[in-house]
């Protein structure tokens, strides 16, 4: 039935394209001959008419015209049009000078002809997109009669007001894509962008009204209803600026991933959402080199520890689009290794993918998994990071964080691993806590391997700061105090992090996996520390509230193993830039495994023993700069 449709349908647009070319060909003679065409000419015309109709025909369906959707005509589809009728009047020229040589014919009908023909052709194919953009029945007596007044297309009965802030490529795709979908129930009343150039000018018939200094007045003189900003390369002061100028309007606001977000850097409507804090960090777009991480990754075996949680996951999304062989989610806890199980098979059909329900610091189980998967690529991102719950059981971050990562380090060099990845942490740099000992000591192990030269496995590192969203990021924790009415709790009013969205620092992971040769720390550019307490301030007005008048803020003091200020890197460790602007690398260090390895076996007794106090003297013997604090410095 349905391919019984679609032939109809193409014989009816064979059909007038050959009455369009066959009246092109006839006016082009009327226009030459000035309306009274000689005898001899028209029996040229009757005579050539159907050797036109034939090459032209044939010459567009060699240019996809017969494939198109004309209800979405584009500019491709006209450049195609103009095109198919250059190529087909030519065509058409060399046969009749080859069969009748120009004795007799009029040249200029051939170039009339031409333009005749780009003309028709295309306005029927616009006349069909004019059709289905104007809708059925009653709908286009309506809006061809505002049409001519020069009004725009009345928007659906219900639709929402809506001013578009950013008059610029992305604020342009946005509105063509409402325009072109009535459900979803918006109407664009006018364009926003502080650009003075582009004021009291018109995008598709639509004004730019003004700037944002001007969005309180002209949302009220619009009868605006929302408001969305469409600037996804704005910088965290200029998002700031227009975030505070829409709270001023009291109508709801959202707006488009920032580019960072945007991994294929598509922007549609349904990547709309809520305004959150991490537009407030800059939105400054992240490049990786594609064809470079596609090389390690593409039909490789990758497997991932700690698949489950905040960076694993979105490490596991970002692998899969470089298409590998398989992906094992290697997770200990059950429900979230079910629900990144889910995701990836549902977005990645074609890639294997393979849950390990299994403990880094059980080695066994490592064993198993790595036999079945036999992984080229390892990330490494399973571990304990909640810094004042590991201050009070130390033994647990020795087990996991340091114990665990010599589990998979060892395993990955039995199975001949070509890259290892470890996800490390800013509080591994002169900690002041256990997570952070334990994490230093974990990448002084793996920093070590290629030291040593005992494995043909590219060990590296990438460290980082707080990625926004995690689980155990600050965010949640101040959104669900700001829901409960306050107070908003934060350790110090002078405490400050450097913060990353998780798609941006799973991205780098993924280039900096690419560019390690082994033992290298790659240190993630996290732009400028953010004091909590404005990050706090920012959540409660972007919730709508006013800071220390509709909800308090309350400061509770740094918590164990806390410090005011963190670090990427320690003075003098010899950082370098790299070919990625985003990405420093620390390289190498001397083979001390065996020192190390005994060390760590002290380490794993005292954990054994529950043995905070030993735990930490040990921690203090590897790392030099440790110092151990309770209530942070």
């Amino acid at each position: 039935m349905k391919s019984r449709l679609i032939y109809k349908n193409l014989i009816i647009i064979l059909a007038v394209d050959a009455i369009l070319i066959g009246a092109a060909w006839y006016f082009a003679y009327l226009l030459r001959f000035n309306f009274e065409i000689p005898a001899e000419a028209m029996a040229k015309l009757e005579r050539t008419l159907p050797l036109v109709l034939g090459i032209k025909l044939v010459t567009f369906y060699f240019f996809d015209l017969y494939r198109g959707m004309w209800r979405y005509t584009s500019i491709v589809d006209l450049l195609n049009i103009v095109k198919a009728a250059l190529v087909g009047s030519m065509v058409v020229v060399g046969m009749i000078f080859f069969t009748h040589g120009f004795t007799g014919f009029a040249r200029s009908v051939f170039f009339i002809d031409g333009v005749l023909t780009v003309v028709l052709i295309a306005g029927f194919r616009l006349g069909i997109r004019l059709y289905y953009w104007l809708g059925t029945g009653d709908e286009i007596a309506r809006s061809s009669t505002a049409l001519l007044f020069g009004l725009r297309r009345p928007g659906e009965k219900g639709a929402r007001k809506l001013l578009i802030i950013g008059a610029g490529d992305c604020g342009e795709k946005l509105y063509r894509e409402i325009q072109d979908n009535a459900k979803l129930g918006y109407q664009v009343i006018g364009f926003i962008d502080d650009d003075p150039d582009k004021v009291e000018k018109k995008i598709h018939g639509v004004p730019v009204l003004g700037t944002t200094e001007q969005l309180s007045e002209i949302a009220g003189r619009m009868k605006a209803e929302e408001a969305l900003i469409a600037i996804p390369s704005a910088t965290s002061e200029q998002m700031r600026a227009i975030v505070a100028r829409c709270g001023e309007t009291g109508i709801p606001f959202k707006t488009v991933p920032g580019l960072r977000e945007l991994i294929n850097g598509r922007v549609t409507v349904s990547t709309i959402r809520e305004v959150d804090y991490r537009d407030l960090l800059g939105r400054e777009p992240i490049h990786v080199e594609e064809r470079r991480i596609g090389a390690y990754l593409e039909n490789a075996r990758v497997l991932v520890t700690g698949a489950g949680g905040s960076i694993g996951s979105e490490v596991c999304r970002q692998v899969c689009r470089f298409r590998p062989a398989s992906l094992t989610l290697y997770e200990r806890a059950e429900s979230p290794l079910y629900e990144i199980e889910l995701e990836i098979k549902r977005h990645y059909p074609g890639i294997e993918i393979i849950p390990a329900l299994a403990d880094i610091r059980d080695r066994r189980q490592l064993q198993q998994a790595f036999s079945a998967c036999r992984p080229h690529v390892v990330f490494h991102a399973a571990a304990y990071k909640h810094v004042p719950m590991l201050e009070l059981q130390p033994w647990t971050a020795v087990r996991n964080n340091i114990q665990g990562t010599r589990n998979v380090v060892e395993v990955s060099k039995e199975h001949g691993v070509e890259r290892f990845v470890f996800v490390s942490t800013d509080k591994a740099v002169r900690p002041t806590n256990v997570m952070g000992a334990t994490k230093r000591v974990a990448e002084m192990l793996v920093q070590s391997q290629n030291g040593c030269g005992l494995s043909s496995t590219r060990f590296m590192i990438v460290r980082f700061g707080n990625v926004l969203g995690s689980v155990g990021s600050v965010v949640p924790l101040f959104k669900k105090q700001i829901q409960q009415g306050g107070p908003v709790t934060v350790t110090h009013p002078e405490v400050t992090r450097y913060f990353m969205t998780i798609p941006e620092a799973c991205q780098l992971i993924l280039q900096a996996g690419s560019m390690g040769e082994g033992g290298e720390i790659f240190i993630l550019r996290m732009g400028t520390p953010i004091r909590i307490d404005d990050l706090a301030r920012d959540l409660i007005r972007l919730s709508g509230f006013e800071p220390e008048v509709d909800i308090g803020i309350e400061y509770i003091g740094l918590r164990p193993g806390e410090k005011l200020y963190e670090e990427l890197s320690t003075e003098g460790e010899g950082i370098v830039p790299t070919s990625h602007d985003k990405i420093l690398v620390l390289r190498g260090a001397e083979c001390d495994l065996e020192v190390l390895h005994g060390k760590i076996d002290g380490l794993a007794r005292f954990a054994y023993d529950h043995d905070g106090e030993g735990i930490r003297g040990m921690l203090q013997a590897i790392v030099s700069e440790y110092s151990p604090s309770r209530r942070g410095e």
